[in-house]
């Protein structure tokens, strides 16, 4: 019997019903087709996206070496996606009157209700993938911190505040933010409003805690 994760014969591959070749995107959309905010990618089979990308299964291993690596290069496009929205959102709250904070809250809010499999990517896989797809998660997240850190530090500077751990504020808010999200997925879309108000009073909260320990810090 052949393995699920081992390549087939060469009769195997000859289906007259699949495609005759496929990239990259083509797989990644089609894992992204069967995933969803009950099921993690780290569940899927190389059968099951190959099935769905319409080819054999040895014609996987020419855009990827196995399903972890098609599942990092998922959580990859994940994070650049929502690097994106969240960047644009930002974006917009210079030209609004509502405050980056909530803006940014709400965009992600609406991303994760707007059936965003790339969303549940990085939500699922941060607590209930392998370690390696932990890792890939984390990388995400440290480059969301870097970007958050450099928005922060602009953003006192523009009230001439300053503040106390960039870098640690940064990683606080956002950990705090896909920890929340990972929650919300599990809860009724009516409980979206409280949400986002809890999640932007905490935002507040530490960002002025940095800025009190920005004037004032705290020795041991």
């Amino acid at each position: 019997m052949t393995r699920p994760d081992q390549p087939l014969t060469h009769h195997d591959d000859q289906h007259p019903a699949r495609k005759a070749s496929i990239s990259r995107d083509d797989l990644l959309a089609a894992a992204l087709a069967l995933i969803g905010p009950h099921r993690s990618v780290s569940t899927l089979s190389l059968r099951e996206v190959a099935r769905e990308a319409g080819i054999a299964p040895n014609s996987f291993y020419r855009q990827f070496r196995d399903m972890d690596e098609l599942t990092v290069a998922l959580i990859d496009l994940a994070g650049r996606s929502l690097r994106t929205i969240i960047g644009q959102a930002r974006l917009r709250a210079a030209d609004s009157n509502r405050g980056v904070i909530r803006l940014s809250v709400e965009t992600f809010m609406e991303q994760l209700r707007a059936d965003d499999r790339l969303m549940h990517v990085l939500l699922r896989e941060g607590t209930a993938g392998s370690d390696a797809f932990k890792q890939a998660v984390d990388r995400e997240l440290n480059y969301f911190e870097d970007e958050l850190k450099v928005d922060l530090v602009r953003l006192a500077a523009l009230d001439g505040a300053t503040l106390h751990e960039p870098a640690l504020a940064a990683k606080a808010i956002t950990r705090l933010i896909f920890a929340m999200g990972g929650t919300a997925m599990d809860l009724p879309e009516e409980k979206d409003p409280e949400l986002i108000e809890q999640m932007s009073q905490m935002i507040r909260m530490i960002i002025t805690g940095a800025r009190v320990l920005g004037r004032n810090p705290v020795r041991a």
